[in-house]
């Protein structure tokens, strides 16, 4: 197989200023100016957010609360929320809309559940009631089979396919070696109907060789999965352990490798696994080293900002930025900008809004959400 290489050419750096007219703060990237705005703040390590059909925002906060913003106010939680294990890298995570929220108000949410045996992740539906203060109708719609001790690696992002079917990233839960094992969830993308029951295309549905919810393996720590919405595609982003945090294209059935081989070594500085490379084993469309711990991801096709059709933008926990990547016709990466390194905080989630403008959420005891848009050109 050939090996992929990392980024070895220079990441570029953006300028940054502040415009005290209106407190916004205004970005030179590479092709163009951002503007920067605060929309909320004081919220408690949030690591989700959704944009309403009124333009208002659904914000998830790890402790295990779900608010509102609306014209800059946070609202108090909403109510329904299940019982999180609050605890290291587990609370209340993602969150996704359902298609028809408009009219159904339905959506999910992912979040780390606790029992007897230990903790791991759910995936649950619910209304939101029309007066936007409760959760009504919660209900489990997937959980992890085997639940286990420790508190990190979780996941868990959600990614809705054209079907209405949904893609939940379960991570290993700092065990490698559950990764391989295909009778557990654990480091695996999971697919799923709306309603928690196996779809008619996924893989091992007849529940043979492997769990019949699982649509890849050989995982990490997926943090961040999506859609490109221009071709349908499947993309998730992931943590590698010291270096090897790597982009893939999950396909059905298919083995992405952890802890075979990685790019990353173990935070000892030790080897893992077999090396870079084995027959069977899928290669990563892209690895960091050193590792910028990923967060989210989103292939941008908004109209705001054309220069960027296509790009993908990771966000980023360890060097608190936004990764803007382009890919040649092949689909190769071959530039990347690092945007607002160390600024705001670390960056957990990034999405795209319905007006081309990306929100972005800083997981921070006092985290921010924050919309990035296009800067107005100066008059003379």
């Amino acid at each position: 197989m050939k090996r992929m290489s990392a980024f070895h050419f220079a990441a570029a750096l953006v300028l940054f200023g502040t415009v005290s007219a209106d407190a916004a703060d205004t970005v030179n990237t590479q092709e163009l100016a951002v503007r920067v705005d605060k929309l909320a703040d004081g919220l408690e390590h949030p690591w989700a957010v959704e944009v309403l059909p009124d333009d208002a925002y659904l914000v998830t906060e790890r402790p295990g609360r779900m608010r509102i913003v609306r014209d800059g106010k946070v609202s108090e939680p909403i109510g329904g929320v299940p019982k999180v294990s609050a605890r290291g890298q587990g609370g209340l995570m993602d969150l996704a809309l359902a298609p028809d929220f408009a009219t159904s108000r339905k959506l999910y949410f992912t979040a780390a559940i606790a029992n007897s045996q230990g903790s791991g992740t759910e995936a649950f539906s619910a209304t939101l009631s029309t007066d936007e203060k409760t959760l009504d109708a919660v209900t489990p719609i997937f959980s992890m089979r085997r639940f286990t001790s420790g508190n990190i690696q979780y996941g868990s992002r959600i990614a809705i396919s054209g079907d209405g079917t949904l893609f939940i990233s379960v991570g290993d839960r700092g065990n490698r070696d559950r990764s391989q094992n295909w009778q557990d969830d654990a480091g695996s993308i999971i697919h799923i109907n709306a309603d928690g029951s196996i779809p008619v295309d996924n893989p091992f549905k007849d529940g043979g060789k492997a769990l019949p919810e699982i649509w890849s393996k050989g995982h990490r720590n997926p943090q961040g999965i999506t859609f490109d919405a221009k071709d349908g595609k499947l993309y998730t982003v992931e943590h590698g352990a010291r270096g090897g945090d790597e982009i893939n294209q999950p396909e059905a059935g298919k083995n992405y490798g952890w802890p075979i081989i990685t790019y990353g070594r173990d935070y000892s500085g030790a080897e893992i696994g077999e090396g870079t490379a084995k027959e069977g084993l899928e290669q990563p469309l892209h690895y960091w080293d050193p590792s910028i711990a990923p967060g989210a991801l989103v292939v941008y096709r908004g109209a705001m900002f054309p220069e960027w059709d296509g790009n993908f933008i990771v966000a980023a926990l360890k060097f608190q930025l936004l990764s803007r990547m382009q890919r040649d016709d092949g689909g190769a990466f071959v530039t990347e900008e690092r945007l607002f390194e160390g600024e705001y905080g670390r960056v957990r989630d990034v999405v795209v809004a319905p007006d081309g403008a990306l929100l972005m959420v800083t997981d921070e005891d006092n985290g921010a959400l924050l919309r990035i848009s296009r800067a107005q050109a100066r008059n003379g």
